[in-house]
């Protein structure tokens, strides 16, 4: 079950409400990807207090303003509360249902789509946004292309 403001984990208790709020939105992004809780917890502290130390104003904010139904939810988008992999490159790669869309060194995929140019179109637009790469695999796995963007 995902955390949210009136349940989270004890070690959650002392910290301020941006941090907590965002060590909440890590742990569930965490969770969703098949962490442990045992890890997913002081990882997504640390992280928290890191983000917080170079979040401006404005994002700390709206981090306070994030609702536990919005802490609750993720948007089928895990890499979200992870922001290592803010930097990794997007994969198209084969999947059992189709082509998955997934971040380098994240342990799933955030989308699989039935048809690999929906997916394709879909790593493109994460990688533009991202200001990574945009890397597709042939149905054996091997690079076919690689893109570069850049923000």
């Amino acid at each position: 079950m995902p955390w949210d403001t009136t349940d989270y984990p004890s070690s959650f208790k002392n910290l301020d409400t941006a941090v907590r709020k965002k060590a909440i939105d890590i742990a569930n992004a965490m969770l969703d990807e098949g962490y442990s809780e045992g890890r997913a917890i002081p990882i997504a502290t640390t992280q928290a207090k890191q983000w917080y130390r170079d979040a401006s104003k404005k994002e700390i904010n709206q981090v306070k303003e994030m609702s536990d139904k919005s802490l609750r939810h993720r948007d089928n988008n895990p890499e979200d509360g992870r922001p290592e992999l803010m930097e990794k490159g997007e994969h198209v790669l084969p999947h059992e249902k189709g082509w998955s869309v997934q971040t380098q060194d994240a342990k799933q995929p955030a989308h699989v789509y039935a048809n690999k140019d929906d997916a394709i179109d879909r790593a493109k637009d994460i990688a533009k946004n991202k200001g990574t790469a945009t890397i597709v695999h042939d149905q054996n796995g091997k690079i076919l292309r690689r893109h570069q963007y850049s923000h």
